[in-house]
């Protein structure tokens, strides 16, 4: 495993830096301490050739204030909390919010919006990632201890490790927010990848894109990947759920009887990514929509740019009957696991 580090930017007067992480097949991985993020990943075509397949901004400053999320990691709860209003052990919260009148992927100060401490373990391939959620930081109870752990393979697997603790009754659900671009040229469209999900039901989306409160089956539905098809198929369709998105922006409930979650897989490169989660969703969001507020290789970021993968407890568990336990208790340990696995087709 090689390591090799640069200053990636300043923020609050010092500078932060960029860590990437290479095995012995050429797959590597970049990130940095602010926001825990994912800013690289570097794998092989069909061919040989090495190229980045996630869409990430250029430079520090534009991830501190445009906030894109990209290869961040997202927290306390990822997605959105309908009015940033729970009920926990009795008590009443309102937490901050940051969409309309919600709170979206942990609110304004989210987990992505932190300067994480980072200690390097070059010989194991790991990132390790520690952040002290203060009481009362987005209006949350609790202080929270979390590490977020990156690790690197020589089997071509990036590992991402959640642990937490609290000294109070709080909610915790993060996940990472990785676009994937397998042709390696983020100036193509993911809608020829193709998508394979264990996944039987996917979540209808309400108003203001919040989770409904049902599990709808996939069957005869754009939704239904349980055998792999091209993403367009599902994107460019003309269903009541899809269409007003101009894509796909999803909870999928996965089958936790399969120990592969998924598959995404790009015909043109031959690249392809194998997730496993111990997460009972994934959301697949397909970027819908070109955004102008920063440049990737000197263009805005188009429509259909990446494709995200990300896994998690269904969003808005703690107001939806079924949807998983999110509370995390002093005493307890919060773990979970997400692997994605990296290889080629001819």
């Amino acid at each position: 495993m090689e390591l090799t580090t640069k200053v990636f930017g300043r923020f609050e007067n010092q500078d932060v830096y960029e860590y990437t992480l290479t095995n012995k097949n050429g797959v590597s991985i970049s990130a940095t301490p602010f926001g825990a993020t994912l800013t690289k990943l570097v794998t092989p075509d069909k061919e040989g050739k090495r190229e980045n397949i996630t869409l990430n901004v250029e430079n520090l400053e534009d991830f501190a204030t445009n906030r894109p999320f990209y290869g961040a990691t997202i927290g306390r709860v990822a997605g959105r909390i309908t009015k940033g209003k729970f009920t926990l052990d009795g008590k009443d919260y309102q937490v901050d919010v940051n969409e309309g009148g919600n709170m979206l992927h942990g609110g304004p100060n989210g987990l992505d919006t932190k300067l994480w401490d980072i200690v390097v373990d070059e010989s194991a391939g790991r990132l390790v990632f520690t952040y002290e959620s203060p009481a009362g930081e987005n209006n949350f109870p609790g202080t929270m201890q979390i590490r977020v752990t990156y690790t690197l393979t020589e089997e071509n697997d990036w590992v991402i490790d959640y642990e937490a603790t609290t000294d109070e009754a709080t909610l915790f659900n993060p996940m990472n927010h990785v676009y994937f671009n397998l042709t390696g040229d983020i100036k193509k469209p993911i809608l020829d990848h193709e998508l394979e999900l264990a996944s039987p039901k996917y979540v209808p989306l309400a108003e203001e894109n919040l989770p409904s409160e049902e599990k709808a089956s996939v069957e005869g539905t754009p939704f239904d990947f349980q055998t792999a098809k091209p993403v367009k198929e599902a994107v460019l369709s003309d269903h009541e759920q899809i269409k007003p998105l101009n894509g796909l922006d999803h909870p999928f409930v996965l089958d936790q009887g399969k120990e592969v979650k998924g598959t995404l897989y790009d015909p043109e490169s031959g690249r392809e990514v194998t997730f496993y989660t111990d997460c009972n969703s994934v959301v697949v969001f397909t970027h819908n929509g070109e955004v102008a507020d920063y440049t990737i290789e000197g263009e805005p970021a188009r429509q259909y740019a990446g494709i995200t993968l990300e896994t998690q407890t269904l969003p808005d568990a703690i107001n939806k009957k079924g949807f998983g336990n999110i509370v995390l208790r002093p005493g307890e340990t919060f773990q979970s696991r997400t692997t994605y696995h990296f290889g080629t087709r001819d």
